[in-house]
């Protein structure tokens, strides 16, 4: 590696360029500490941000177009024959062939971030005969992606570069790999929706004393038990660190990097970000909320009864973590509850602002409508966070914990209302 730095540092771009070339026809080439360092450059005003980025994804983008060729000219038996040289034997062919055919050429963009993953995908691009066109759609987005955020990377580290790139390298690394096990899920879901739906509804059919619901209500409740189940298994982990003291690391890096993003010229649009996490903001979708459900809700007090629940039950559970796990926050508080372990802000706002935006498109059929209202409140939650952590208030990791533990009880209210909607349907139906 330091071989490589050296020659970065004397021949700029064109290191840059062919050795994500050469990393792209598989050589085992270090290319994200390259990018990253070829980013630190770029702080150090000796390249170019852009025409880095361009170049290096330029060198992806050749290398990934060889090695389709590669795959689609010699095919399956040049690399069962030769591919141990490279890495590629028989079996990893095997393997590596039956993954890319399920998952298809829309992992490229993720398979960036993995290695190993992104050496093969063009040739097997190639061997499966993908149309290029649609290849280099996928492979050359996600070149360009990927080598922007390393760079990008780089530049913000700045002299903290030596320091923290191995860190945030293997979090990059661990988040690529979660992205994908996620878009796998999501493949099988909708390939296997019909089959994964019956045999779940039948599970909670018989946790419900067999009653029955509309396919709309069944979604709902598969929805909020996986994502019920996947909070419960961060929350264990966070614990686990918090009492194994693990997060130092972490919340060094994460509020260097939000430091170094967002200069103090952000502190007016913070203050802002703020607001957003306060009573300031929840009292009038609390209000708007609340009128909506009196008007268009289809089981009013059942569902102002579990709203009521969520945001008062989330006061109280945040109250009770603190003063269990009993951390202070970074900076002195002179208030008379100064622990900061989970974020209040973070949760409050995904359980009060999720739980509204859930209950007042909770009848609507309109995907569009659903999706925004889920991009606002993932946006508003972020911002809160951000905010938290810019004004040293909190830990990175106090902001992690209230999302984590925010989406836990927003997701077991989803589902005891669910049920109890059941219940209450079937009893009137039962009439």
């Amino acid at each position: 590696m330091s071989f490589l730095t050296t020659w970065l540092e004397h021949y700029g771009y064109w290191v840059l360029f062919f050795a994500l070339l050469l990393e792209m026809l598989a050589l085992p080439l270090p290319g994200e500490v390259l990018m990253s360092y070829a980013g630190l450059q770029v702080f150090q005003g000796k390249l170019d941000w852009l025409l880095a980025i361009i170049i290096a994804g330029a060198g992806a983008s050749v290398g990934m177009t060889l090695s389709y060729w590669i795959g689609y000219r010699l095919g399956r038996p040049f690399f069962e024959k030769y591919g141990a040289r490279i890495h590629m034997g028989p079996d990893k062919l095997e393997k590596a062939s039956e993954w890319f055919q399920k998952y298809g050429n829309k992992m490229l963009i993720i398979a960036y971030f993995i290695p190993g993953v992104r050496h093969i995908t063009g040739y097997f691009s190639g061997m499966t005969r993908i149309s290029f066109r649609k290849y280099a759609v996928f492979a050359y987005l996600g070149a360009f992606f990927w080598v922007s955020v390393f760079i990008s990377l780089g530049k913000i580290l700045g002299p903290k570069w030596e320091l923290y790139h191995h860190t945030i390298n293997r979090y990059l690394i661990i988040g690529g790999v979660i992205a994908a096990v996620i878009f796998v899920l999501v493949y099988l879901y909708r390939k296997y929706k019909n089959h994964i739906i019956s045999r779940t509804t039948s599970i909670l059919e018989k946790g419900i004393q067999h009653f029955h619901t509309m396919g709309k209500v069944k979604f709902i409740l598969l929805a909020a038990f996986a994502g019920f189940v996947l909070f419960i298994s961060f929350i264990i982990g966070l614990i686990q660190d918090f009492l194994a003291h693990e997060f130092a690391l972490f919340d060094e890096v994460t509020a260097y990097i939000i430091h170094e993003m967002f200069d103090p010229s952000w502190t007016g649009w913070m203050d802002r970000f703020a607001l957003l996490g306060s009573y300031y903001v929840f009292m009038p979708l609390i209000l708007i909320t609340t009128v909506w459900i009196l008007f268009k809700g289809k089981d009013r007090a059942l569902e102002l009864t579990f709203f009521a629940l969520v945001i008062l039950g989330g006061e109280a559970l945040d109250e009770g973590l603190r003063s269990l796990f009993h951390r202070t926050g970074p900076s002195p508080s002179g208030f008379q509850f100064p622990y900061t372990f989970p974020s209040e802000q973070t949760l409050l706002s995904l359980t009060v602002c999720g739980f509204a935006a859930f209950l007042l498109v909770r009848h609507y059929g309109n995907v569009k409508i659903r999706i925004t209202a889920l991009l606002l409140v993932i946006i508003l939650c972020l911002l809160v966070g951000i905010s938290r952590i810019f004004f040293n208030v909190q830990y990175p990791s106090d902001v992690v914990a209230g999302y984590v533990f925010g989406g836990a009880w927003f997701s077991l209210n989803v589902i005891l209302l669910e049920i109890f909607r059941l219940l209450r349907n079937n009893e009137f139906m039962a009439r």
